[in-house]
C-alpha cells in the first residue's frame, strides 16, 4: 500500500526536481538515465534494483526529512526502509556465497597444481595392496566380528575381583592371622622392603629363638658358675643349663635343616632357569660370567713377563696344607665332584691346579686349552677327568724333578656352586723319601711361598685333625706369610677321627678358637670329608658329615658353633672373603696397569713417533705379507730376462768343457769329416751324462738368486730392517725344502739332443751370429791365456820400466823357456798340440847351453799355454776368413779350400743354449715358482706357530716395547 501510494503521488509533480535537493528515496525514483524532461513512472523493478548492493550506495542510517516541494505531503518511510534493509541483506548473503565459492574453487585449483604427481610412485606400494579388495570379502569380516554383548562376556568379572580385594584386606586387618604372620617376618628388615612369609618367615623366627636360647644358656651357665651355697640349687642349675643346651641344639639343627631345604629348592630353581636360558627360550645371548672373565685375566697374567710380578697382585684362594691333610678332598667338596686323582699316602698333587668355580645349568668340567666337556654326573667322565689331570701333571714335571711349577687350569661349572678361583698346591712335606728329587721339599716351599706372598691371596690353611698339632708344618709357613691373619682361613679336617682319638675334646675347641696354633686367621672351620674310602660319592660324604655333626658332642656341648662346621658354610665364607678382596684389589691393579701403559706409550712416542705400535705377532703378519708379495714378484719377471740370465749362466758353466773337451780336440784333426765325427761323439756323450744336470742346476741357482734379490732388495725409505733376519731365515728354509722336478732332466735331455743334432743354418744372420759368438768366446779365452802367461813369465819391459818391478828367478826361467817354444812354433806352424819327447829334450839342451837348468814338466806346462795362445789366435783369424763363407756353406764347401766346420759347431752350441734357456724358463714360470711360493707359505705357517722362532727372528728394542704395550 505504501509503495502504491508513493507511486501515485509521483504523478502530481509538475516540474523536474533538482536531483541534489531530493531525499535519498526521491532521488532513487527520479532516475537520471531517463532523457525525457517529463517524469515518467518507472517500473517497480527499478526502485528495487536501485537498492541492491551493486549500486555502492552508502549504508549509513539517514533520518527522513519532512521536505515539501510543491504538491507533496508528509511521508513516513520506516516500513519501506526496513523492507529495503531485509532485501539488501539477502543480496549480501547471495553475493558473499557466490564470491566465496569462486575464491574457494580458485584456491583449491592452486593447491591442486602445487601437489606433486604421485602416479609415478605407485610402485612403492605392493601390488597385493591394490588387489586386496579383490581377495578379501570385507562384508564377511564385518559379520565375523562378535557383537558387543559377546565381547562383554570375555571381560573379567569386576564384582568378584572387588570381593577378593575386600577379603584380602580383611585378612591383613589388625589382629588377623595374616597380619601376625606378616609382622613375624619383618624382624631385622627395613620398613620399605617387601614382607616375606612361609618357610622364610619360620627361618627368621627360628633364628630369633636360637639367639634367645643362647642368651638364656649363657645366663644360666653364669649363674651356675657363680657358685651357690646350696648343693641342691647347684644341681638344679646344672640340669637347667643342660636342658637349655639341648633345646638350643635342637633349634639349631631344625634351623640348619630348613636352611638346607631352602638352598636345595633355590638350587633346583636356578638350575631350571639356567637350563631355560641355555636352551635359548628368551632368544638372548648369554654373557660370559664375571668369574670366567676374572679367571681368564689370571691366566693372561700368569703368562705375562715375570719381571713385572703382575701375576701376584690379584686375589685367588690358595689351598695349602701338609701332605695327606685332606686339602684336595676339601676342594672336591667345594666343587661338589671327585675330580682329582687320589692315592693312599703318596704324593698325588705334583703341580698347581687352578680351579675356576662358576654357576651353570649342568655340572661339567673342562680345561682351558681344550673344548671337551667332562660330565661330572657320570662316573666314566669323572674317571677320564682324573686320568687326564694325572697325565697333565706328569707331563709338566721335568726330567729329574718330582713337582712342577706349571699351572694346570681347570674350569668347573654347576648349579649352586660358589663363584671363586682356587689353586690347589702340592702338599708340604717334612722329609724327602726315596724316588723323590733331592730338592723336592725346597721346591714345594718355594711354590707355596710364591702363591702366598701375594698380599691379596686368600690362604686356605688345611690342618689334619687326626694327627697331633705339634707335627704340623704348614701352620708355621702360613704364620710367616700372613702373621696378622688378615687373609687366612683355617680348616680342621677329619674331625670325626679327632673326636674319637683325642682324649681331651677341649683341644679341638682350642684349635677352632685359634688358641693352640701360633697363627691368626679370619675364621676357623671344622669339616668332615668322608670316611677315607676313595669310592665315596659327594652326596654320601655330605650325608655322613651332617649326621656326624648332628650327633657330635662338640656341638652339643657348644665347643663348636653351628656356623663353623660343614664344608657348605666353609665355601660360603671363602666365597664372601674372595669377592670382598676382588672388589678391593681390581681397581687398584687396573690403575697400576694404566700407569705402566702410560709410561710405555710415552717412551714409544719419543722413540718411534711415526710408527704404529705393532707387537711381535702383528709384525710377523706384516712381514709375512711382504714376503708373499715378493714371491709373487717372481711371476712378474719377463721371459726375456729369464732367458738372458739362464743362457748367460749356462754358457759360463759349460764353456770350459766345450772349449777344452770338444772344440780343441776336434780342431786337432786333419779333415772336416773327422772333425764332425769327433764333435758328434763328444756332444752325444756330454748330452747323455752332464748337460741336462748342469742345466737344471743353473736354473735352480738362477731361481735362488732372483728370489734372494727380491727378498733382500731395499725399497728405499719403506724398507724396514727389522724383517731382514726373518726374511733370510724364510729364504733359507724355503730353498732347503724345495726340490726340482725329477722329470725335468729327462725331457730336457731329449730337447738338447735334438737341438745339437741340427746342423742346418738357415740364413746369413744366424751365420753372422754364430761367428760373433765364437769370436767373443775365443777372445775371452785368449785374454785369460795372456793373463796366465804374464803371471808365468813376469812383467814385460814396459811395466818393468814404468812401475819399477822386476822378474823373479823362476819367471826368468819361464821367460827363456817361452822364447824357445815360440821359436819352435814359428818353425812349424802346423805343429800338434803336444810336444814330443825329443822336442822337450831339444828345448832343455838349448836352455842348458845358455846356463839355464829347466825341468821337463816346466817345459810342457809352458808349452800348453804357448800353444793355446797360438791356437786361439789362429782360430780368430779363421773366423775372419769365414765371415764370407755362408755361400760356400750352402754348397757344402764344394770346390772350396775354406772349411768352416767350427762355425757350425758354435752355431749348434748357441742354438742349444737358446732352446735350453727357453725350456728352463717355461719350467720356472709354470711350475717351480709356484712350488717355491707354496714352500714359502708352509714355512711362514710353521714359523707362525713357533713362538720361540718368532722371538729369535724378530728382536730389538722396538719389538720388545711393542710387546710390553700389547701385554
Amino acid at each position: 500500500v505504501i509503495c502504491r501510494s508513493l507511486a501515485n503521488s509521483s504523478y502530481g509533480i509538475k516540474r523536474k526536481s533538482p536531483l541534489q535537493n531530493l531525499h535519498l528515496i526521491s532521488r532513487s525514483i527520479h532516475h537520471p538515465y531517463y532523457p525525457s524532461s517529463k517524469f515518467q513512472r518507472p517500473p517497480l523493478r527499478i526502485s528495487i534494483q536501485l537498492f541492491s548492493s551493486l549500486n555502492r550506495l552508502p549504508l549509513r542510517k539517514t533520518k527522513l526529512l519532512n521536505v515539501k516541494y510543491g504538491y507533496q505531503f508528509h511521508r513516513n518511510f520506516w516500513l519501506a526502509r526496513l523492507a529495503s534493509r531485509l532485501l539488501k541483506l539477502r543480496y549480501l548473503i547471495l553475493g558473499s556465497a557466490v564470491g566465496g565459492g569462486y575464491t574457494a574453487k580458485k584456491t583449491y585449483d592452486q593447491w591442486k597444481d602445487m601437489m606433486p604427481d604421485l602416479d609415478e610412485y605407485k610402485w612403492i606400494v605392493p601390488d597385493f595392496i591394490w588387489e586386496l579388495d579383490e581377495h578379501l570379502d570385507f562384508e564377511k569380516l564385518i559379520k565375523a566380528i562378535p557383537d558387543a554383548d559377546e565381547l562383554a562376556k570375555l571381560l573379567p568379572d569386576f564384582d568378584k575381583i572387588g570381593e577378593s580385594f575386600t577379603s584380602l584386606k580383611g585378612f591383613f586387618s589388625p589382629g588377623s592371622p595374616g597380619e601376625t604372620a606378616f609382622r613375624a617376618t619383618d624382624q631385622g628388615y627395613d620398613n620399605d622392603k617387601q614382607y616375606k612369609k612361609g618357610l622364610l618367615g619360620e627361618l627368621i623366627l627360628l633364628q630369633q629363638q636360637i639367639q634367645q636360647h643362647e642368651e638364656e644358656t649363657r645366663r644360666a651357665a653364669g649363674q651356675y658358675n657363680m657358685g651357690s651355697s646350696q648343693q641342691k640349687r647347684k644341681v638344679s642349675d646344672k640340669e637347667k643349663v643342660d636342658q637349655l643346651q639341648e633345646e638350643l641344639l635342637r633349634t639349631q639343627l631344625k634351623y640348619q635343616r630348613m636352611l638346607e631345604r631352602l638352598e636345595k629348592e633355590n638350587k633346583e630353581l636356578r638350575k631350571l632357569v639356567l637350563q631355560r636360558d641355555d636352551k635359548g627360550i628368551h632368544q638372548r645371548k648369554l654373557k660370559k660370567s664375571l668369574i670366567d672373565m676374572y679367571s681368564e685375566v689370571l691366566d693372561i697374567l700368569s703368562d705375562y713377563d715375570a719381571s713385572y710380578n703382575t701375576q701376584d697382585h690379584l686375589p685367588r684362594v690358595v689351598v695349602v696344607g701338609d701332605q695327606s691333610a685332606g686339602k684336595t678332598s676339601v676342594l672336591e667338596m667345594i666343587a661338589q665332584a671327585r675330580i682329582f686323582p687320589r692315592g693312599s699316602g703318596e704324593m698325588m698333587t705334583r703341580s698347581p691346579v687352578k680351579v675356576t668355580l662358576s654357576e651353570g645349568p649342568h655340572h661339567v668340567a673342562l680345561f682351558k686349552d681344550s673344548s671337551r666337556e667332562f660330565d661330572l654326573t657320570k662316573e666314566e667322565d669323572l674317571a677320564a677327568l682324573r686320568h687326564e689331570i694325572e697325565i697333565r701333571m706328569r707331563n709338566s714335571v721335568k726330567e729329574g724333578c718330582t713337582v712342577s711349577t706349571e699351572t694346570i687350569s681347570l674350569s668347573v661349572k654347576g648349579p649352586g656352586l660358589q663363584r671363586m678361583v682356587l689353586v690347589d698346591l702340592p702338599g708340604v712335606i717334612s722329609t724327602v723319601t726315596s724316588g723323590m728329587a733331592p730338592d723336592t721339599k725346597e721346591t714345594i716351599f718355594s711354590i707355596s711361598k710364591a702363591y702366598m706372598q701375594n698380599p691379596n691371596a686368600i690362604i686356605l690353611c688345611i690342618q689334619d685333625g687326626s694327627v697331633d698339632a705339634e707335627r704340623s708344618i704348614v701352620t708355621d709357613l702360613v704364620s710367616q706369610m700372613d702373621p696378622q691373619g688378615k687373609r687366612t682361613i683355617f680348616v680342621l679336617t677329619k674331625v670325626d677321627l679327632a673326636e674319637k682319638n683325642v682324649a681331651s675334646p677341649s683341644r679341638i675347641q682350642q684349635i677352632i678358637e685359634g688358641k693352640l696354633f701360633p697363627m691368626k686367621a679370619l675364621g676357623y672351620f671344622a669339616v668332615v670329608t668322608g670316611k677315607g674310602n676313595s669310592s665315596e660319592s659327594i652326596e654320601s660324604i655330605k650325608e655322613y658329615e651332617e649326621e656326624f655333626f648332628q650327633n657330635s658332642k662338640l656341638l652339643k656341648t657348644c665347643m663348636l658353633k653351628a656356623h663353623q662346621v660343614t664344608t657348605k658354610n666353609l665355601s660360603l665364607a671363602v666365597s664372601d672373603c674372595f669377592w670382598k678382596m676382588v672388589r678391593e684389589s681390581v681397581e687398584q691393579q687396573a690403575d697400576a696397569f694404566k700407569a705402566t701403559r702410560f709410561n710405555l706409550e710415552t717412551e714409544w712416542k719419543n722413540n718411534y713417533p711415526r710408527l704404529r705400535e705393532l707387537d711381535r705377532n702383528e709384525l710377523f703378519e706384516k712381514a709375512k705379507n711382504e714376503i708373499l708379495d715378493e714371491v709373487i714378484s717372481l711371476t712378474q719377471v719377463t721371459p726375456k730376462h729369464w732367458e738372458e740370465i739362464l743362457q748367460k749362466t749356462l754358457w759360463e758353466r759349460v764353456s770350459t768343457h766345450v772349449i777344452e773337451n770338444i772344440y780343441l780336440p776336434a780342431a786337432q784333426t786333419m779333415n772336416s769329416g773327422t772333425f764332425n765325427t769327433t764333435v758328434d761323439i763328444k756332444l752325444k756323450q756330454w748330452t747323455d751324462k752332464q748337460l741336462p744336470n748342469k742345466a737344471v742346476e743353473v736354473a735352480w741357482e738362477t731361481l735362488q738368486e732372483e728370489f734372494s734379490r727380491f727378498m733382500t732388495e731395499q725399497k728405499g725409505k719403506e724398507h724396514d730392517d727389522i724383517f731382514d733376519k726373518l726374511k733370510q731365515a724364510v729364504k733359507e728354509e724355503s730353498i732347503k725344502r724345495h726340490k726340482w722336478n725329477e722329470r725335468a732332466e729327462d725331457s730336457l735331455r731329449v730337447i738338447q739332443h735334438n737341438a745339437l743334432e741340427d746342423r742346418s743354418i738357415s740364413d746369413k744372420q744366424q751365420w753372422d751370429a754364430a761367428i760373433h759368438f765364437m769370436e767373443e768366446t775365443l777372445q775371452s779365452r785368449l785374454k785369460d791365456t795372456e793373463s796366465v802367461i804374464e803371471d808365468m813369465v813376469g812383467p814385460d819391459w814396459k811395466k818393468r820400466w814404468l812401475y819399477w818391478i822386476s822378474r823373479t828367478k823362476e819367471q826368468n826361467i819361464r821367460n827363456e823357456t817361452k822364447n824357445e817354444l815360440e821359436k819352435l812354433i814359428k818353425c812349424n806352424e802346423e805343429h800338434a798340440a803336444y810336444l814330443a819327447n825329443d822336442e822337450v829334450t831339444t828345448v832343455r839342451k838349448n836352455l842348458e847351453a845358455r846356463g839355464i837348468t829347466v825341468d821337463p814338466c816346466l817345459i810342457k806346462d809352458t808349452w800348453h799355454q804357448i800353444y793355446r795362445r797360438y791356437f786361439l789366435k789362429t782360430a780368430l783369424n779363421h773366423c775372419n776368413l769365414c765371415r764370407r763363407g755362408f755361400y760356400y756353406y750352402q754348397r757344402h764347401f764344394v770346390d772350396s779350400e775354406l772349411e768352416c766346420n767350427d762355425i757350425v759347431l758354435f752355431w749348434r752350441i748357441q742354438r742349444m743354449l737358446a732352446i735350453t734357456a727357453n725350456t728352463l724358463r717355461q719350467q720356472l714360470t709354470n711350475t717351480e715358482v709356484r712350488r717355491l711360493e707354496k714352500n714359502v707359505k708352509e714355512v711362514l705357517e710353521d714359523f707362525a706357530e713357533d713362538n720361540e722362532k718368532k722371538v729369535k727372528l724378530l728382536t730389538g728394542k722396538r719389538v720388545q716395547l711393542a710387546e710390553d704395550l700389547s701385554k
